[in-house]
């Protein structure tokens, strides 16, 4: 059975390729094209009949990811207005202004555009040598502040709370499934002590 956070997420992405047609992933986070990122993620294959039929470009400060724009999220090199999405999946927490990032995506967005956006919360320390460090961590309040200016913002949690300490174990950290049934059979799916937040905004 699937998860309610991946549920959330397939829900939204669904919206955003169906709904929208200049649509910028953020430093590749979707994963779904190893040319122009550091890897392919199998899990989002079902996402390429959705962009073929968009403008998907991939941004990122890193030339050597070889993206379609080099650029950094806490300056944009686009103009207001002017993008119709853009996905934002595991990135904030490595940008060393995540607030001002948000408001510059919120700055290029068309009015009515949508932001696809992942932070971790009890997650572990994940930088990567020689192109990006791990500075942050989000809180269901910050991400919530961080959000504000936005007209609509749906969070989702992502893991229960007994899921989400298992998560951190590495002997355990592909293993949390039946963790998820256990914080299901306890009402502690739903909570605020978790791995991290989807936030699905709305300009």
């Amino acid at each position: 059975m699937i998860n309610a956070w991946d549920k959330f997420s397939e829900e939204k992405l669904k919206k955003i390729f169906t709904e929208k047609n200049m649509i910028i992933d953020i430093g590749g986070g979707l994963r779904v094209n190893a040319s122009k990122g550091n890897r392919l993620e199998e899990k989002n294959k079902w996402l390429e009949p959705y962009i073929e039929k968009v403008d998907y470009k991939v941004l990122d400060k890193v030339v050597d990811y070889n993206p379609d724009i080099v650029g950094d999220i806490q300056s944009l090199p686009l103009e207001d207005n002017s993008v119709d999405a853009f996905i934002c999946n595991a990135i904030l927490e490595h940008v060393e202004e995540p607030q001002k990032a948000v408001k510059e995506m919120y700055r290029v967005l068309k009015p009515g555009g949508y932001c696809f956006i992942y932070v971790p919360f009890l997650y572990y320390y994940h930088p990567m040598k020689g192109y990006y460090k791990d500075f942050y961590r989000f809180t269901y309040d910050g991400v919530k502040y961080m959000c504000r200016d936005f007209s609509q913002v749906e969070i989702q949690n992502v893991r229960g709370a007994l899921s989400s300490v298992m998560n951190l174990i590495p002997m355990f950290s592909k293993r949390t499934k039946i963790f998820d049934w256990i914080d299901k059979l306890f009402g502690k799916s739903e909570t605020k002590q978790t791995s991290g937040y989807i936030i699905f905004c709305e300009k």
